[in-house]
Order: C-alpha cells, then sequence, then structure tokens
C-alpha cells in the first residue's frame, strides 16, 4: 500500500484524546448510569465536544481541564450542555482519583452551577451537590398529563435542572410509568422525574428527558438535590438512601446538609481508549 505525503501529514496532524467510560451509581460493569470521560489539557471549541458527546451517544459526556484549584468541569447530552449532573461528576472524580491523580483524597470542581467539592470515603465517592427548591404548581401542563396519563398528583417544577417532579403514591406506580415520548419532548426544555417513597430503599425515582436526547436516564444525581430537601421533610430525616428504578438501576447514598445535598455513590471502570480528532 502506498501512502501520499498529504495523508502522511494528515495521521500525523491527527490529534488523540484519551476518553474513559464509567458507570456510575454501580458496583459492577452493565449497571447504574455510563458516563464518558474526556480529560483536556485546554477547552476545544464547543462544537467540537457537542459532537463528541454526539458521538459518544451516552446519556452524558463529561470534560475536564485542570485550573489553579482544582479542575473546570463541563457536562454534555447529546444535544446540548447541561448546568449540572450528577453521575458525569460522580464519574469524572473516579478517573481523577483512580487514574491520574490516586494521591488526591479530595477535588474541587468549578462549574456552572457553582463549586462542587468531592471527596473519597472509602471506595464511595461524595458529592457536595447545592439544594433545589421543589415548587408546586396547581394546573398540570397538558403534555405532562398526557405523556405520564396521570389525571390529579402532587406536581413540582425545578427551575436549576430544568425539571417537573410529580410525586406518586407507590413504589409499583413509579416502576410502572411508561411515558409518551411524543408528548413529553413538548415540556421542552424540561424533563420529569417520577417519585415515590421506596419499598426497601427510603425513596425511589425515575427520570425521563427525551429532548436532551435522553428518554430515560439510569440514574440522575442532579434530581436528588431536590428530591432529598422534600423527602426529608416528608420523612422527617435528613439521611436517605435512593433507588432509581430504571432499567439498569442504580443506589444513592443521600444527606441534607443545610443548602447542600451529600449524595454518595460507587463507580467502576467499563474501558478506556482514544479520541482520533
Amino acid at each position: 500500500m502506498v501512502c501520499m505525503a498529504s495523508e502522511l501529514v494528515y495521521y500525523r496532524s491527527m490529534k488523540e484524546l484519551q476518553i474513559y467510560q464509567i458507570d456510575s451509581f454501580a458496583k459492577q460493569v452493565f449497571e447504574g448510569n455510563p458516563a464518558a470521560v474526556v480529560p483536556l489539557e485546554t477547552w476545544l471549541d464547543d462544537a467540537v465536544l457537542q459532537k463528541i458527546a454526539l458521538e459518544n451517544n451516552l446519556s452524558e459526556t463529561v470534560y475536564f481541564v485542570r485550573n489553579e484549584e482544582g479542575y473546570h468541569i463541563r457536562w454534555f447530552t447529546p444535544k446540548h450542555e447541561v448546568p449540572l449532573c450528577g453521575h458525569g461528576t460522580l464519574a469524572a472524580a473516579f478517573v481523577i482519583f483512580s487514574e491520574l491523580e490516586p494521591q488526591f483524597g479530595s477535588i474541587k470542581f468549578d462549574s456552572k452551577s457553582g463549586v462542587l467539592n468531592v471527596k473519597r470515603d472509602g471506595e464511595m465517592i461524595l458529592l457536595d451537590f447545592p439544594v433545589f427548591e421543589m415548587k408546586p404548581i396547581a394546573n398540570l401542563p397538558e403534555a405532562l398529563r398526557e405523556c405520564l396519563n396521570i389525571q390529579r398528583k402532587e406536581v413540582f417544577k425545578v427551575d436549576e435542572n430544568s425539571n417537573y417532579h410529580v410525586v406518586l403514591s407507590s413504589e409499583a406506580e413509579v416502576r410502572a410509568v411508561k411515558p409518551d415520548f411524543n408528548a413529553m419532548e413538548r415540556l421542552h426544555p424540561y424533563g420529569v422525574v417520577v417519585t415515590a417513597r421506596g419499598e426497601k430503599t427510603d425513596i425511589v425515582s425515575r427520570c425521563f428527558a427525551p429532548s436532551s436526547g435522553i428518554p430515560e436516564d439510569p440514574v440522575t444525581g442532579s434530581i436528588h438535590s431536590a428530591l432529598i430537601p422534600y423527602w426529608a421533610k416528608q420523612l422527617d430525616k435528613t439521611v436517605i438512601q435512593a433507588y432509581q428504578a430504571s432499567e439498569r438501576g442504580g443506589d444513592l447514598f443521600c444527606e441534607l446538609k443545610g443548602d447542600r445535598v451529600q449524595i454518595g455513590g460507587y463507580a467502576v471502570k467499563y474501558m478506556e481508549g482514544k479520541i482520533n480528532l
């Protein structure tokens, strides 16, 4: 095979990026929520970051760049950037702790949602996230009524991460939800969270965001910024074990600490490789 000189220049100029795929909120692969983690030396154009996320076709691709106090972190779904992502943050911290900086016991991430401190607790990773308020709404949006086929339920709106939260009567009802994703897309930019008291855990939930390219998110750390303060009042306790009842499923070990929510979880590496740009 003969290579032209121009082809050699092309191959030499290709940029390689390290990529990891991590299953977050899981103790073994094929569980929890997979996230792609791409460490960067400097930021690439946003259009390139978005194309990588689309190519990965996971609910989140997370990028971070070293700064003076820690890292600047960003998260992209296949369709757009989001202001906060729990499982992506957990995955990024896992890569830093296990692959890049094993001597670290804690990490400071700067993000669009403020400073996020992360620390190790044995094999568990603890995320320090802000509290979000679940604001009750009196009138159920018609698209929400259609997409869940529900009538009168407690419904709340969370603006910080653009979700409607619907409180159902039981874990069985949460598991039985079969959304109409076409109707749900009309709620854009809002997704939908359904939640209830759990049978074996304190609470359960599911999260849907089809307009972000995520029909059902397997495990969503960020929604617990709102769920934990709400359920802490309902259950009269601040330490809450949560389970996200998706097909893959995942456990979250949470605690309300004033105006912050601590979200703990495990993670495991599924694979690593190179991106050629």
